[in-house]
């Protein structure tokens, strides 16, 4: 027999036991006390494939029964690849303290070290595909359970809604009746107002339950220039209170095709998040809206000089329930979002120090409506 693989035989057992007592264990890995048994496994291996006795077959199936281990114990990989390593460096260690000549030595490094090599590829391999498996069940899970939490808030907030809604119709009708009998009462403008913008995030709610919906109500082409004028109209109140300046540069040609309604409640939630963005400054407080049309894509732009949004938070903004207010719902964005795209359009956010704008693209139809007139 090889001296040399006759060597190796007689320090298993030192081997085996030096890396038990230096092996890097986890306190929560379950089978921390069996460990060294991957050692010990990992020793055999070493020596079967130094005498041509196991292939890198053989090598590729112990790495993965090992890697499965290692996932099911919860182990970090740098902790792995650690002890892997730690088992190839007291195998050499041991055979260039053994005395063993340079000639004969110099080929036996050289075949362990390519099949520790072969052992980590597949070992890291398949624990990555474990862990990543792992994790995709895992966001499915949530995701499943997100879409349950939306189905519960949908039903929630139908039947919120049909319950507020009623009395609510009920009190704006009866104080437009109040306005006509009593023009001159004052203050019945600022409740008939605060009523409106109460129905306003009542519908909000109602919209988080059309999620997926492709379908749209209202399928209309309308001016952004007359929508922005009736909105900024509606929060003129709010406007006056915060002491903002607002600017427009909106293209009177430009319009959009979709739901108004719908629209107009993205563009009041905007503006109302940027007027809540600049009561937290001092000093000029500013918003900027911009529109303009480009053949068939729509663009439609609105920015604050208020408190910025964190860079760690921007890619989350547009997530149900993610708030960072006080008394938030989280909801606002999300359905932005959700409206935007049921209009084959898309929202995205940048902010800094200086300015948050937020940007609105939609692809228009026009042409679908004249073909559809040319049908009739």
């Amino acid at each position: 027999m090889d001296p040399l693989t006759v060597f190796l035989d007689e320090q298993e057992e030192k081997i085996v036991e030096q890396f038990k007592n230096q092996v890097v264990v986890s306190e929560h890995d379950h089978l921390k006390d069996r460990i060294h048994l991957n050692g010990q496994a990992m020793y055999r291996m070493v020596i079967g494939y130094f005498r041509s006795e196991i292939t890198e077959e053989d090598i590729r199936n112990l790495a993965f029964k090992v890697a499965c281990k290692r996932n099911q114990a919860k182990i970090n990989i740098a902790d792995f690849v650690h002890n892997v390593c730690l088992g190839r460096k007291l195998i050499l260690d041991c055979l260039q303290e053994g005395g063993i000549s340079a000639p004969v030595l110099l080929p036996a490094l050289l075949k362990i070290n390519e099949c520790f090599d072969i052992f980590l590829v597949h070992a890291v391999s398949k624990y990555t595909e474990l862990k990543n498996r792992d994790l995709a069940e895992k966001q499915m899970f949530i995701e499943r359970s997100h879409k349950d939490r939306l189905t519960i808030l949908g039903q929630l907030a139908s039947s919120f809604v049909h319950e507020f809604r009623n009395p609510l119709t009920s009190i704006i009708g009866f104080s437009k009746l109040i306005r006509e009998d009593h023009p001159e009462l004052p203050y019945l403008h600022i409740i008939e107002n605060e009523l409106h913008q109460l129905n306003y995030s009542v519908s909000q709610f109602l919209l988080v339950s059309k999620k997926g919906s492709a379908v749209l109500k209202n399928d209309e082409i309308f001016n952004v220039h007359q929508l922005f004028e009736e909105i900024l109209a509606f929060l003129y109140p709010t406007i006056v209170d915060v002491n903002a300046e607002i600017t427009c540069v909106i293209d009177p040609a430009c319009e959009l095709t979709g739901s108004r309604d719908e629209i107009r409640q993205v563009l009041i939630n905007i503006i109302s998040n940027a007027l809540d963005a600049l009561q937290r400054i001092t000093g000029e407080r500013l918003i900027s809206i911009e529109a303009s049309q480009e053949g068939k894509q729509a663009n439609i732009a609105i920015s604050n000089n208020g408190v910025p949004i964190p860079p760690d938070v921007l890619p989350v903004i547009f997530e149900p329930f993610f708030t960072t207010k006080e008394l938030g719902t989280g909801i606002g964005l999300y359905v932005c979002k959700e409206i935007i795209e049921r209009h084959e359009g898309t929202i995205t956010c940048e902010s800094s120090d200086e300015r948050t704008t937020f940007t609105m693209c939609f692809e228009q139809i026009h042409a679908f409506h004249e073909y559809d007139k040319k049908q009739v």
